[in-house]
């Protein structure tokens, strides 16, 4: 290893949980707007993302200076491969987030309602495989990875059942479509999330084993 390649990744992973907490906060804000009604927070969610996107591209840069300085192998070269593709999960993931509070303006001042109310259990189970799946990055822990992916099915498994619950509101009442589709649009989002979470933890994977797992690989290597 290069002398001075530990403390470049020190910094390299300081800054990535310096970005990863922003991007999960502005998560935390959006859904916040969206159970509030609140438009204000909203904007603030769409100030924070312009901020969080420069954040984003000092990141690229300082992956970039280190594989140009200090010419990584191995292990070193799979972790600065992964962060990069990280980085561009992690900007999906500040996008959506975005999405999210665009549909706070929808229930401006009023009670968002019973559907929307079973959003914020499966928001703070993307929030956590977020935050799991990058604990794994840096920690360089190929088992709590895989613990991520094992919980991409119960976000999967929440988005369905709330499509299913708004499809039967909108069948069996007069409810308000306006206010109930967001609903499904937000849980959409949430499960995107998930599944870039699921990206990072596959990632952790392959710069700690070496092992590829997208797409059911993981299979095939096994066998």
């Amino acid at each position: 290893m290069h002398p001075h390649l530990a403390p470049a990744f020190r910094r390299l992973k300081k800054s990535l949980f310096t970005l990863s907490a922003a991007i999960e906060e502005n998560l935390h804000l959006a859904m916040e707007a969206v159970l509030k009604g609140d438009v204000a927070l909203a904007g603030r969610v769409r100030s924070r993302d312009l901020e969080i996107d420069l954040m984003e591209v000092d990141f690229e840069e300082e992956c970039l200076q280190i594989l140009a300085l200090y010419q990584p192998v191995a292990i070193d070269l799979r972790f600065v491969a992964a962060v990069l593709k990280i980085n561009n999960d992690l900007e999906r993931i500040g996008d959506l987030a975005v999405n999210i509070a665009e549909h706070a303006k929808v229930y401006a001042g009023t009670d968002p309602g019973e559907a929307v109310q079973r959003l914020p259990k499966m928001a703070e189970i993307a929030q956590s495989m977020v935050r799991r799946s990058l604990d794994a990055v840096v920690g360089m822990d190929a088992d709590l990875a895989r613990d991520v992916l094992a919980t991409d099915d119960e976000v999967d498994r929440r988005h369905r059942e709330n499509v299913a619950y708004v499809r039967q509101l909108l069948q069996e009442t007069k409810a308000d479509v306006e206010r109930l589709l967001p609903v499904i649009f937000i849980s959409k989002h949430l499960e995107r999330i998930a599944d870039h979470a699921t990206n990072i933890a596959e990632d952790a994977i392959y710069m700690v084993d070496g092992e590829i797992v997208r797409h059911g690989r993981h299979h095939v290597a096994r066998e």
